[in-house]
C-alpha cells in the first residue's frame, strides 16, 4: 500500500495533458518507446481526429519501486463527468497549466472538482520551452488559486522536469488508506463491453481483494457472478493473480446485459457489506430523439446504443416513439460536442446507422371536461375548442459565470421565456437561480449559453413544476394538405419564426414538379406563414422564329392554364419523402 500512489491529471483543453501522459510512458518504460506513438493513452480513432481527450484512460507504471496509477481524463466541458468520476478514484491530481494561455476555465472548474474531494493538488506549468511573458504574476495567481506554494515548471514534449514532478507525485501524494474491513469493496468508475468476456468494470478497490473465479456481488442491484478475470490497465488490460486495496485496475464479470451494470456501483464479495458512496447522476443539458435508419433493426440498435451507454454513462437515455420514425431513444447530453461524439461512436464501434431528430419534452393538458392528458408530441393534442390549458414542464436553474457575462446572460434568459430569481455575487463569479421552461433547455439554451460566456459559464438544473403557458400547435401545410409529422408544440409568440424556417426548408428540399406546391404554416385556423415551391421552368415557346409575338404569348397562356389544373389535380397528393421528413424534423 505505501508503494501505490493514484493520480489523475487534470487540466483546460490544449494544455497538454496527453503529452505530459505520453512522456511518463516513455520514462517509467511502461510502453517500448519505438511504440510511443504520439497520445498514446487517446485510445478512440475520433480522439486522433479531433486533438482531444473524450475518454479517461487509467494506466498502471511502475517507476524506481513504486507502483503509480495515472487517470488521463479530457479537458472539454462537455467531458466533465469523465474528470468527476476519475477523482473518486484518486488520492491526487497533477493540475496542468499552459504557460502561454494561462488559467483558464476547465482549469478553475476542475480544480474545484479536485478540492471537494479533498485531493492533493500538485500544479505545474507546462511549455516553458516555449516564451512565457509574465511567468512571476501566474505563479502568484496558481498559488492564489491552490495555496501550493511549489509550482513545477516542465515541458511535456522536451521531458523537461518531468522526473521531478514524478519524485513530486511520491513526495507529496499520500498512498491509499488502509482501512481494516471484513469487506472487500471496490467501486466502478468506468466500464466497456467485450463480446467474450462480457462487462469489463474498471474498478478502484477501497478494501480486501478480488481474485478469479470468486464469486462476487453488484451491490445495489444484489446481482451475483463469477469473477472470469482481473487485471491492470498496461495500458492494454494486463492479466494478474489479485487485485488488493489501493489497486486501480479492472474486472471481467461474464454479464452479457449491459443494462445491468451501473456506474458508481458497488462491487462485494458480501452481499451484507454496505455500499460504498456513488456518483451524483450527470444533468444533461442537450437533447435529441434518435432513431434506426432501418425500423426492422431496432433490437440490434437498443442493444448497441446500451453497450455505448456503458462506456459514457454521462448520457441520459430514454424510450420514445414517433408516428414517422417508430421506436428510439431520447439522449440527453452534456453539451453539443457530447452528443456529435455518442452518434459518430455508434456509427464508427458498432456500424450503427441512425437518424436524429428535435426532443420533445411531456405537456399536461386540461380539458374542458376536467380531464388531463399528458402528451409528448403534437399529434396527441386534441381540437383547440377541447382544451382549457396546457400546462408545460418548468426546470429550475442554476447559473455560475463570471460577473463580466450578467448582462448577456440576463438578456439570454429573458429570450427564453425564463424569469431571474436571485443573483448572488461572490468575488468575480456570479450565481443566477432562474426559472426556464424544460423545452428552451431542451431546445439549445445551454449551447447558447457556452457560447456567449466562451466557455466559462456553467449550467445546473432540476425538474421544478408544470406551469400553465400560452402554448399553440403549429400545423405545415403542403399542397393546401397537413403533414402530420411536422405538426409542432410551440409557444405562440415563436411560431410565426418556427414556422417560416419549416417552410424555408422545405422549399429547400423538396423536388419542383410540373406545378407550384403551395407550403403553409397554421396556427388554429390562420395561416401565419406562406412560401411556393415554383414549377419546373419548360421553354415551350423556344422553338418558334420569326412572325408575331402572340404565337408564343398563346403557348404561355396554355402552359398558365395547365400549370393550374395540374395544381388542382395534385391538391393535397404531394408526396413527401422520407429523407426530406427526417431533415425537416432536425430544424430547431
Amino acid at each position: 500500500m505505501v508503494k501505490i500512489r493514484n493520480f489523475a491529471i487534470i487540466a483546460h483543453i490544449d494544455h497538454g495533458k496527453s503529452t505530459l501522459a505520453d512522456r511518463f510512458l516513455e520514462i517509467t518504460k511502461t510502453v517500448p518507446k519505438e511504440k510511443l506513438i504520439p497520445q498514446y493513452l487517446d485510445r478512440l480513432s475520433l480522439e486522433r481526429e479531433k486533438g482531444i481527450t473524450i475518454k479517461m484512460q487509467p494506466v498502471t507504471m511502475k517507476y524506481k519501486d513504486f507502483f503509480l496509477n495515472l487517470i488521463d481524463t479530457p479537458g472539454h466541458v462537455d467531458f466533465s463527468y469523465e474528470v468527476s468520476r476519475a477523482l473518486a478514484a484518486v488520492e491526487g491530481a497533477i493540475l496542468l497549466i499552459d504557460g502561454t494561455q494561462g488559467i483558464q476555465a476547465q482549469t478553475v472548474s476542475n480544480f474545484e472538482l479536485a478540492k471537494k474531494q479533498n485531493l492533493k493538488i500538485i500544479p505545474a506549468i507546462n511549455k516553458i520551452d516555449l516564451e512565457i511573458k509574465n511567468l512571476d504574476e501566474l505563479m502568484l495567481e496558481i498559488y492564489e488559486l491552490t495555496g501550493e506554494e511549489e509550482i513545477y515548471l516542465i515541458s511535456a514534449k522536451t521531458g523537461k522536469g518531468i522526473e521531478e514532478l514524478l519524485e513530486g507525485i511520491i513526495k507529496k501524494i499520500p498512498p491509499p488508506q488502509i482501512e481494516k474491513s471484513k469487506y472487500s469493496q471496490a467501486l466502478i468508475f468506468d466500464s466497456h463491453f467485450d463480446p467474450y468476456k462480457g462487462v469489463i468494470a474498471h474498478i478502484r478497490v477501497f478494501r480486501g481483494e478480488f481474485k478469479k473465479n470468486e464469486f462476487a456481488f453488484l451491490k445495489q442491484k444484489n446481482y451475483k457472478f463469477k469473477i472470469l478475470e482481473v487485471g491492470i490497465f498496461k495500458p492494454e488490460l494486463f492479466e494478474v493473480d489479485v487485485l488488493s486495496e489501493g489497486m486501480i485496475g479492472y474486472l471481467a464479470t461474464g454479464i452479457k446485459d449491459p443494462g445491468i451494470l451501473k456506474i458508481g456501483e458497488t462491487i462485494t464479495l458480501d452481499p451484507d457489506s454496505p455500499p460504498l458512496p456513488g456518483y451524483e447522476e450527470p444533468v444533461p443539458n442537450v437533447f435529441a430523439n434518435i432513431f434506426p435508419n432501418d425500423e426492422k433493426k431496432y433490437e440490434v440498435f437498443k442493444e448497441n446504443v446500451l453497450k455505448l451507454h456503458l462506456n459514457d454513462p454521462a448520457i441520459f437515455l430514454q424510450p420514445c416513439a414517433h408516428p414517422l420514425l417508430g421506436k428510439g431513444f431520447t439522449v440527453g447530453a452534456l453539451g453539443l460536442l457530447h452528443l456529435e461524439i455518442f452518434e459518430e461512436r455508434l456509427k464508427r464501434e458498432f456500424g450503427t446507422e441512425i437518424f436524429i431528430s428535435v426532443p420533445s419534452v411531456k405537456y399536461l393538458v386540461k380539458l374542458r371536461n376536467q380531464k388531463i392528458l399528458e402528451i409528448k408530441n403534437a399529434q396527441e393534442l386534441p381540437d383547440e375548442f377541447q382544451i382549457e390549458e396546457i400546462l408545460e414542464p418548468i426546470a429550475n436553474v442554476e447559473i455560475y459565470s463570471p460577473l463580466n457575462f450578467l448582462e448577456g446572460i440576463s438578456l439570454l434568459i429573458k429570450e427564453h421565456r425564463g424569469e431571474i430569481i436571485k443573483i448572488d455575487y461572490e468575488q468575480r463569479i456570479i450565481k443566477i437561480s432562474a426559472k426556464l421552461p424544460l423545452e428552451e433547455i431542451v431546445f439549445g439554451f445551454f449551447d447558447e449559453l457556452k457560447s456567449l460566456s466562451s466557455g466559462y459559464a456553467s449550467l445546473k438544473w432540476t425538474f421544478s413544476h408544470y406551469e400553465k403557458s400560452d402554448l399553440v400547435k403549429l400545423d405545415i401545410l403542403i399542397a393546401e394538405e397537413k403533414e402530420p409529422s411536422l405538426s409542432r408544440i410551440v409557444p405562440r409568440e415563436k411560431a410565426e419564426r418556427i414556422g417560416r424556417k419549416i417552410l424555408l426548408k422545405l422549399k429547400e428540399l423538396l423536388p419542383r414538379q410540373e406545378f407550384p406546391i403551395k407550403l403553409q404554416a397554421k396556427v388554429n385556423k390562420k395561416i401565419i406563414a406562406r412560401e411556393t415551391i415554383p414549377a419546373i421552368y419548360r421553354d415551350i415557346a423556344g422553338w418558334l422564329y420569326g412572325g408575331d409575338r402572340t404565337r408564343k404569348m398563346k403557348l404561355w397562356q396554355k402552359q398558365k392554364r395547365g400549370k393550374k389544373k395540374l395544381e388542382k389535380i395534385f391538391k393535397g397528393k404531394v408526396k413527401v419523402p422520407n429523407n426530406v421528413l427526417k431533415e425537416i424534423l432536425k430544424t430547431r
